[in-house]
C-alpha cells in the first residue's frame, strides 16, 4: 500500500503519508493513485481540476468552500512549509465548527484529504511555499464562501509570528455565525 491513512479528531479528514522511496540520487513516491486511494481510504471518489498555489511567508488563504459544486480537496505541499486546516461547516454534524490543523511540507510529503462540507484555509510558515490541490469538482467563483480565518468562536491556533498577509475577500470574510454553511 503507498499510503498509511490517519483518521483525525473530524471524522471523514484523514491525513495520508505516503511510501517514499529514496537513495543517493533522491527520491520518489506515487503522489496519487485511484485504486490504491480507494482501497485506502474506502472512497471512490473522481477528481476533476489540479490547482497549484504559489504564497509568501504570512499569507493565510482560506477558509474557502463552495456551497454548490462541493469540492472535496487532496492538498500537499511541493516546496516549503503550510499550516494546513479543515472546519466542519455541516450545521447537522456533532464536530460542527471544529476544526483540524497540521503541518504539510515538502519534507514530510503528507496529504490532507478535506471532504465536501468543510472549509479548507492554510498558513504559509515557510520563506514561501507551493501547494497542489486536487479537486473533485470544478471551481465556481458563483457558490464559493468564506469563513473568517480569525473567527473568535473557531479560535484556530495558527502559529503566525506576524499579522497575516490576506486577498480582500479573505479579510472581509464574515464569521461562522454570519456565514452559509451546509445544512
Amino acid at each position: 500500500m503507498p499510503y498509511r491513512v490517519v483518521t483525525t479528531p473530524l471524522p471523514g479528514v484523514l491525513i495520508l503519508e505516503p511510501k517514499v522511496f529514496g537513495d543517493e540520487r533522491g527520491f520518489f513516491f506515487e503522489s496519487f493513485n485511484a485504486q490504491d486511494f480507494a482501497q485506502a481510504t474506502g472512497m471512490d471518489v473522481s477528481f476533476v481540476q489540479d490547482n497549484h498555489s504559489r504564497s509568501a511567508r504570512g499569507v493565510i488563504r482560506g477558509l474557502h468552500y463552495q456551497l454548490q459544486q462541493t469540492q472535496g480537496k487532496l492538498v500537499r505541499v511541493t516546496e516549503g512549509e503550510v499550516f494546513d486546516v479543515a472546519v466542519d461547516i455541516r450545521r447537522s454534524s456533532p464536530h460542527f465548527g471544529q476544526w483540524f490543523g497540521l503541518c504539510l511540507s515538502a519534507e514530510n510529503k503528507r496529504q490532507l484529504w478535506v471532504p465536501p462540507g468543510f472549509a479548507h484555509g492554510f498558513a504559509v510558515m515557510s520563506e514561501s511555499a507551493e501547494c497542489l490541490y486536487k479537486t473533485t469538482d470544478y471551481y465556481a467563483p458563483a457558490h464559493e464562501r468564506c469563513i473568517a480565518w480569525n473567527d473568535p468562536s473557531l479560535a484556530i491556533s495558527w502559529p503566525l509570528q506576524t499579522p497575516p498577509v490576506l486577498a480582500a475577500k479573505d479579510a472581509q470574510a464574515p464569521s461562522l455565525a454570519q456565514a452559509e454553511v451546509f445544512v
